[in-house]
């Protein structure tokens, strides 16, 4: 692609995300605060390592991509400070629409750059937007399953849910 349509592209993914941000948000709001530590599995994270998992995740891949560079991931554990969906939502709103904000203000060229994932996986910043999308919404989608045996109700997604109807 050349610059323009990498920007036009990239411009796509991020009214995508922007729109998928206000599922994600619904969904961490329903999340039941009796009940952080429900887990599916032993090998699954907990309710509240998920909504952490979610919440830091989208903010740094984002930054990553606008940087040019992968960081080391962020801690999800105790030590982040997020303790409820209620902290978890307030640092999503704070942070997540400002980082966005970075990846829009990048040209073409900045966005066609392509950047290493730990020499795993290199390709483009407009490859790991799309990136970005998908993995927030995977893991929404992981989030919104552990709802209802948590007591909780799960929000419409894309439309309305056997509980909002």
């Amino acid at each position: 692609m050349n610059s323009n349509e990498t920007k036009t592209v990239a411009d796509f993914l991020i009214a995508d995300f922007e729109y998928e941000m206000q599922t994600t948000l619904r969904v961490i709001d329903a999340v039941p605060t009796s009940h952080l530590d429900y887990r599916p599995d032993d090998k699954s994270k907990t309710a509240l390592g998920l909504v952490r998992h979610i919440t830091l995740e989208d903010e740094w891949l984002l930054n990553c991509i606008a940087n040019g560079e992968f960081t080391p991931p962020p801690d999800d554990s105790d030590a982040c400070g997020i303790m409820d969906p209620a902290g978890a939502i307030a640092r999503y709103k704070e942070k997540v629409p400002a980082a966005l904000n970075r990846v829009r203000a990048m040209t073409g060229d900045e966005l066609s750059k392509v950047i290493d994932l730990f020499g795993m996986v290199q390709a483009p910043g407009v490859t790991f937007l799309a990136m970005t999308v998908k993995h927030s919404v995977h893991h929404r989608g992981q989030l919104s399953t552990y709802l209802r045996p948590m007591g909780g109700k799960v929000p419409g997604i894309y439309g309305p849910s056997a509980d909002t109807q």
